[in-house]
């Protein structure tokens, strides 16, 4: 219910757009994300604001010069513009010389305005805005050559949207891999105590709670990717940071000879309060994170902004682009306690062994805390309840996302059977992916094992960006390099296939996806982010150690799946078990081009993604005047690309 005629809201945000776009005169700026005007108590029946920022991407360093004595003299660590991160020098790339970059917390309904300044050298850049739906403003969604051209070198680009849904979400760069390097923040979007349905389940909820969790890699990702992909370099994380901050590399302070290292994420809290939690993943690799906190258990209230009945818990396991939001009673003795993350799949025992710890402090314990230098991995683990086990359904303390209960009423996903199904196996291929493996000199079958690079793939296709976007210049891309699963001109199980893979889907209806992950090649995770939309999650369930299409299909016609349609979670990113499926459903309700895509960064850079292209060009949005273009010259050398279908 609107409390206030369209004109006065629109003559209140000219007015507060006016007085509280600050101008700000460094990139750095650690005071300025708690004293932005839109950071406030979201009021009953205030008027909403325009949330102005400002982020100017540029490549940085670790352990830089700002630091000076940095970690030995603990307090130099938080000067301006230092980033100590892990101890680990490395090349990054920021916005305003943050990690991790600029919080965003406003009010539902409020307009947030950004101006991305790219001086990030010959690098372009685009941000996404990870969890906002662009129900109007489906251009600002932030994908290069999918909603926008890439914002060019020395170019600034305004995002401006409508701060919906509420819930905690982040931001990002869509380009490349540069959010693995550090272009990355939280974006917390409030609700008014009236509106918020767990608003009585904690008493605080603080800026300082939010925490961005991710794993980090010692060097340059692109670095990685291109070891990787053309030799048998690893691509295993050998860390995890809780807000960009963490132990890893250690240093000798030479006046004591002892060990020092680079400090942890400290949360405080006062004894007798209930505290809301804001925690979000910018994973990168195949590194699922289980978090957990020393003598206090986890009441998760939402999860990917969406709220859902409480669910006690010792542990949970987040993937990346995942988000959850958990209470915290700070009912125990005064003290410091470890918050512990231990790395899974790639980050385990097997490989790196990455983890992390944060510490929670009660006000009053003492602040000269040392972490014992003998922690290791293998004091992350915790016993007990665990919502969001690795590569499982739910099965006796482990409870998949399933098992959480949408606050939410059913709507028509659940309500009406589906108007579309789609089926979206997807695996590692062992083959001849033109990029890493020419077919004539050295092909896949032919090189070492280690070497060997096995492409993810969605149905047997690899996903082509397009060379102008789809959605402001939809005329740029030929028919020929669209595609999807039934109009392919050959056995993509034998021969690579790319192509713009694109499921056109009519306003309004209903769909399911039945997601699976076959799970031959290696044990892996694949966490399914979709843009633009939030999604019912029915079933999810591992079948064996790996599963076929057939199988699943035949567990459907036998009525072996069950799913939840009453009241089931609502998500916008979910896991899907190794060797199993994940089950979905939404209404087609909000028109645009939106990716679908692994949310693990290798893989969606080569290819693991789709388009969902709902409704058609006159139910779109019209494109801002003077919105920028971009695309081939001359047109006609799209001709020279691949494609799984005929010219026509």
């Amino acid at each position: 219910m609107k409390l206030f005629p369209k004109w006065l809201r629109l003559v209140a945000a000219v007015l507060l757009c006016c007085v509280f776009f600050p101008e700000i005169q460094s990139y750095s700026s650690a005071h300025y994300e708690h004293s932005h005007p839109c950071n406030r108590p979201c009021d009953d029946g205030a008027l909403p604001m325009v949330c102005y920022y400002r982020f100017v991407v540029e490549w940085y360093y670790t352990m830089s010069k700002a630091c000076y004595g940095c970690p030995i003299n603990a307090s130099d660590c938080s000067r301006p513009d230092c980033i100590a991160n892990n101890g680990v020098e490395k090349a990054i790339l920021v916005a305003n010389r943050q990690l991790p970059g600029p919080k965003i917390e406003v009010c539902e309904n409020d307009t947030i305005v950004v101006d991305v300044e790219n001086h990030a050298g010959s690098e372009t850049t685009a941000i996404h805005w990870h969890g906002i739906h662009h129900v109007d403003t489906p251009y600002m969604d932030g994908v290069p050559m999918i909603t926008q051209c890439p914002i060019l070198p020395h170019n600034t680009f305004r995002y401006e949207f409508a701060a919906s849904p509420a819930g905690t979400h982040f931001w990002h760069s869509h380009a490349g891999l540069q959010r693995s390097d550090g272009l990355h923040g939280m974006l917390v979007v409030r609700q008014s105590p009236g509106i918020d349905p767990h608003f009585h389940l904690y008493d605080h909820d603080f800026s300082d709670h939010t925490m961005m969790v991710t794993d980090w890699l010692s060097e340059l990702s692109f670095d990685r990717f291109v070891a990787h992909h053309h030799q048998n370099g690893t691509n295993k994380p050998q860390s995890i940071l809780v807000n960009g901050k963490g132990r890893l590399q250690r240093f000798v302070d030479p006046a004591v000879n002892v060990s020092v290292y680079t400090p942890v994420e400290i949360f405080m809290v006062t004894r007798g309060f209930r505290y809301r939690f804001r925690m979000a993943s910018n994973g990168i690799m195949n590194c699922p994170i289980q978090v957990s906190v020393d003598n206090h258990t986890l009441v998760v209230i939402a999860s990917d902004g969406q709220p859902v009945e409480p669910l006690k818990l010792d542990s949970l396991v987040i993937y990346a682009g995942e988000r959850f939001d958990f209470v915290l009673n700070a009912n125990q003795a005064i003290d410091n306690y470890l918050i512990r993350l231990r790395g899974l799949l790639d980050c385990d025992e097997r490989f790196s062994k990455a983890w992390q710890v944060a510490v929670l402090r009660y006000r009053g314990a003492p602040a000269d805390i040392t972490l014992d230098d003998s922690l290791s991995y293998f004091d992350m683990d915790r016993a007990g309840k665990q919502l969001n086990p690795l590569n499982s359904g739910t099965v006796g303390d482990k409870l998949s996302v399933t098992s959480l209960v949408s606050v939410l009423e059913d709507d028509e996903a659940l309500r009406r059977e589906p108007d579309f199904k789609y089926y979206l196996p997807y695996d590692f291929t062992k083959i001849d992916n033109k990029h890493f493996h020419d077919p004539q000199h050295y092909p896949v079958h032919a090189v070492q094992r280690n070497r060997q690079m096995f492409t993810p793939q969605i149905n047997n296709i690899s996903f082509l960006f397009p060379s102008a976007p789809l959605l402001s210049q939809p005329e740029a891309t030929p028919s020929y390099l669209l595609c999807n699963h039934t109009n392919l001109r050959f056995d993509c199980s034998r021969e690579y296939c790319e192509c713009v893979y694109t499921l056109h889907i009519p306003l309004g209806s209903v769909v399911e996806l039945v997601i699976i992950d076959k799970g031959f090649a290696f044990e892996a995770n694949h966490p399914i982010h979709i843009h633009g939309m939030s999604f019912r999650v029915v079933a999810m369930e591992r079948v064996g150690k790996n599963v076929t299409l057939e199988q699943v299909m035949q567990l459907e016609a036998q009525e072996k799946i069950k799913r939840n349609l009453k009241r089931a979670v609502v998500k916008d990113t979910v896991t899907v078990p190794d060797g199993g499926y994940t089950i979905i459903r939404f209404v087609a309700s909000n028109p645009g081009y939106w990716i679908l895509h692994c949310h693990i960064e290798f893989h969606i850079e080569v290819g693991m993604g789709l388009i969902l292209a709902i409704g058609e060009r006159k139910d779109m949005k019209p494109i801002p005047p003077h919105f920028p273009k971009c695309g081939n010259w001359p047109e006609n050398v799209e001709i020279g690309r691949a494609s799984c279908r005929e010219r026509v």
